[in-house]
């Protein structure tokens, strides 16, 4: 496998595929960087350098207890880019990937980044507050704690067959493959690092980190989105990013890069060829 050490021993699994303009895809929780199949191969195809990387304690990196932050996270994808020497680069992120992205680039600036797009993204903040009323109370999240410990197997089944592809809405064709392979990943992560990361996606206040993005960000969300609501994520980091363009999709889930490739890679190729 192909992967770089860390600093404190930890190992991050990368793919690093073709030649030209590189697009570095960030997966959400529990995932891997296999969540990005369908928008590596269209844009491999596209004659693009495509790279993706399984975030500490995720997929097939070292299965850490220690380090499982938003920082951390930042700070290991710094050394990745500079290792590759990646150059103008396109940030892609999805979720808690999305979050990464931004941290990433407030925290270690935007010399190398050429644009970014956040899809489904957990900023600015999901946990509801004085400041933030719009967000979701902390018994939800307690709620995620609480079934990941008396069964994260069973937990993880029912999140991928319910609201993350939005299979549980009425009329929806349930595909047991996507279930299945959303399944396989989030179980080949640490099961320490998952449950560090409830607490980071649900509590990382990304409010400062937004307004330093200098460069353009495309904020995609569907409207039917039952894991991070557009009322509170989408719609206020769109006002936040200087640079920011939201995209909303009528009726789609929060994994619709999944479910719905044909139109979400269009739309991604649009805003990188964009002037």
């Amino acid at each position: 496998m192909t992967s770089i050490t860390m600093k404190d021993g930890t190992e991050i699994f990368y793919k690093d595929w073709g030649q030209g303009q590189p697009i570095i895809f960030h997966h959400g929780w529990p995932l891997s960087a296999d969540d990005w199949d369908a928008q590596i191969m269209f844009f491999l195809e596209k004659g693009y350098r495509v790279i993706a990387h399984d975030r500490r304690g995720h997929g097939r990196s070292t299965q850490t207890d220690t380090g499982n932050d938003m920082d951390t996270y930042a700070d290991d994808l710094a050394e990745l880019i500079k290792a590759l020497d990646l150059k103008d680069v396109v940030h892609v992120g999805h979720s808690t990937g999305g979050g990464e992205v931004v941290r990433f680039l407030a925290r270690h600036g935007t010399s190398r980044a050429a644009k970014a797009v956040i899809i489904g993204a957990i900023p600015p903040v999901m946990l509801k507050s004085e400041t933030n009323p719009g967000g979701l109370p902390i018994s939800v999240f307690d709620g995620f704690r609480s079934a990941f410990l008396a069964n994260r197997a069973q937990f993880y089944h029912d999140v991928a067959a319910g609201p993350f592809y939005g299979f549980n809405r009425t009329g929806a064709a349930t595909s047991q493959a996507l279930v299945d392979n959303w399944w396989r990943q989030g179980m080949m992560g640490g099961a320490k690092a998952h449950y560090d990361c409830i607490a980071v996606f649900s509590e990382t206040d990304f409010t400062g980190d937004l307004r330093k993005i200098d460069i353009p960000l495309l904020v995609m969300h569907g409207d039917d989105d039952q894991i991070v609501p557009i009322a509170a994520s989408a719609l206020l980091s769109s006002k936040l990013a200087p640079r920011a363009t939201l995209k909303v999709y009528p009726g789609m889930p929060h994994g619709m890069a999944t479910t719905h490739p044909q139109i979400i890679n269009q739309d991604l190729l649009t805003f990188i060829r964009s002037g």
